[in-house]
């Protein structure tokens, strides 16, 4: 009995998507839950899942073509009760059903097209059943040792002749530009997601709508760092993570906000909006590109929350496994360049909010204390915001305030 594959509802005001990727092609065997395709929306990565067990009927819809909510993409031959007790079987074994193809990556995709190699021929190892570049180049190594004959070495014995030498032939110097020119000069064409797209098309927005301004300061992490080392492995035993500098810039930019509430506002029309809560989106980069998961009531949650929702936010974000609702929304955002290198930036604000934070790398600088060059671990960081509403003191006021607080922790919980 064949199944549809309709395309459900992934979240209010999107209307349709595009087929990200096809993890099973047509007679492929699929378990209940499993994901079958990937569909992007403007928004959000969201994988469909079989209703059923069975096999993958008819594809109607490709990588890249588009679909509407409700829309059927493919079907399910739903399988009988034997043989969906039989994949039961081969899962508890820890085996993997005949037939299911390994989760190919982007680079071991590439590379099983250049060699001409199945996917089915190679042992995924990568975490979930992923086929990695290197699996592929394992592959390949395998095949070539076992495919090359052994060479006898060639003993002269007196009086005999040496062997002849193979002909060669000489390429002329256009031939020899020609194959230089078709292996060494190759293009890769790939499609934009919608995702982004969609990211895309919100930056230049935001570049033309908006009246841009970035202020700069830098900011000692010397406290900072001594409390965290501090406390550091404590609170790894109580939570299970590393305590980060997020949760301290999270806190420190709600601080800030409270003393400048312009910068948590938005325009509307001809009316700015106040917001009285604090939803701080956290820019993550992703397994599909950037994503900007929002903590929502970010004034109420500890320390520990804070790093605990960033940290889970970062791995689901990988699996690409966030939810819609968690991307949507945010009054603020903070972008940590740091964690890339990065040692000084102008971040881009995320419409309609009127501030972006960027934090960067820590370096150690001489820097003057009480008439004294002395080398600390100092932190560059970025204040972009909408100078429709927000005034130039304003801005100032704002990243002053954050350097103030991470400079001094304690006013965290002093609140003054």
């Amino acid at each position: 009995m064949a199944i549809e594959l309709k395309v459900p509802s992934v979240g209010e005001s999107i209307n349709e998507v595009e087929i990200g990727e096809w993890r099973k092609a047509k007679g492929d065997s699929v378990q209940k839950d499993e994901t079958v395709a990937v569909l992007e929306s403007e928004k959000a990565t969201v994988e469909l899942p079989s209703p059923f067990t069975g096999t993958v009927g008819d594809i109607l819809k490709r990588k890249g073509e588009t679909a509407t909510i409700g829309e059927v993409i493919g079907y399910i031959e739903q399988a009988g009760k034997q043989a969906e007790a039989k994949s039961a079987e081969q899962i508890q074994q820890g085996g993997i059903p005949t037939g299911v193809q390994p989760r190919v990556m982007p680079a071991a995709q590439r590379a099983l097209a250049e060699h001409g190699i199945q996917a089915e021929a190679v042992k995924p190892t990568g975490p979930g059943e992923r086929l990695l570049k290197e699996d592929v180049m394992r592959h390949v190594e395998a095949k070539s040792a076992a495919a090359e004959p052994k060479r006898a070495d060639v003993i002269q014995k007196p009086g005999e002749p040496l062997p002849a030498r193979p002909k060669t032939t000489h390429s002329t110097p256009s031939s020899a530009a020609k194959a230089t020119t078709s292996t060494d000069r190759e293009e890769e064409v790939v499609p934009m997601s919608r995702l982004r797209r969609t990211l895309a098309e919100r930056l230049v927005e935001a570049q033309h709508n908006a009246a841009l301004l970035t202020t700069f300061n830098e900011i000692d992490m010397s406290e900072g760092m001594a409390l965290r080392r501090h406390y550091g492995e404590a609170f790894q035993a109580k939570y299970g993570l590393k305590l980060g500098f997020m949760s301290f810039f999270v806190k420190a930019a709600i601080d800030a906000l409270k003393a400048v509430p312009q910068v948590n506002a938005e325009i509307r029309g001809t009316d700015i909006v106040y917001h009285n809560y604090y939803d701080i989106g956290v820019a993550i980069g992703g397994g599909k590109g950037l994503v900007v998961p929002v903590l929502r009531n970010a004034e109420r949650m500890s320390f520990a929350e804070i790093e605990i929702a960033i940290s889970d936010f970062a791995r689901r974000a990988k699996e690409n496994k966030l939810k819609l609702e968690e991307l949507q929304g945010g009054t603020f955002t903070i972008s940590n360049g740091g964690v890339y290198g990065s040692l000084l930036s102008t971040p881009i604000i995320n419409p309609p909010q009127s501030g972006i934070l960027g934090m960067h790398t820590i370096q150690e600088r001489p820097v003057a204390r009480d008439g004294a060059v002395v080398i600390r671990p100092m932190m560059y960081v970025a204040l972009t915001y909408d100078h429709r509403i927000v005034d130039g003191r304003e801005g100032v006021t704002f990243l002053k305030r954050i350097k103030e607080v991470i400079e001094n922790p304690a006013r965290m919980l002093i609140e003054v």
